[in-house]
């Protein structure tokens, strides 16, 4: 079965994840968790992240906007991943990590 693209950051993203010893946990779809939850929901030396996977063009629905604000508000920190920036989540974690020193 081919992946998905978006299957394909989700991959990248937990191998990243997995290299930088980040937990992590990928949150129930299919209406038993909570609609709009970030693909990832990781721990960075007890600091939230949420990271949202997307692929191409594609954006964010309305409610994953909403809950990667209400992250942001309770001073989490919130991201959305493509193809072209995975990258990103590495710098993302270093700042995270470079705050707490």
């Amino acid at each position: 079965m081919a992946q998905t693209p978006e299957g394909r950051v989700k991959d990248a993203v937990r191998k990243l994840l997995k290299e930088l010893e980040v937990y992590y946990f990928m949150p129930a779809t299919g209406g038993f968790g909570k609609a709009g939850v970030p693909d990832f929901v990781c721990c960075v030396d007890g600091i939230f992240l949420g990271i949202e996977c997307k692929a191409g063009d594609n954006k964010p629905t309305p409610l994953q906007n909403r809950e990667m604000d209400l992250i942001r508000a309770a001073k989490g920190w919130a991201m959305v991943v493509r193809e072209n920036n995975v990258e990103d989540v590495r710098l993302t974690i270093r700042e995270i990590r470079k705050g707490l020193k």
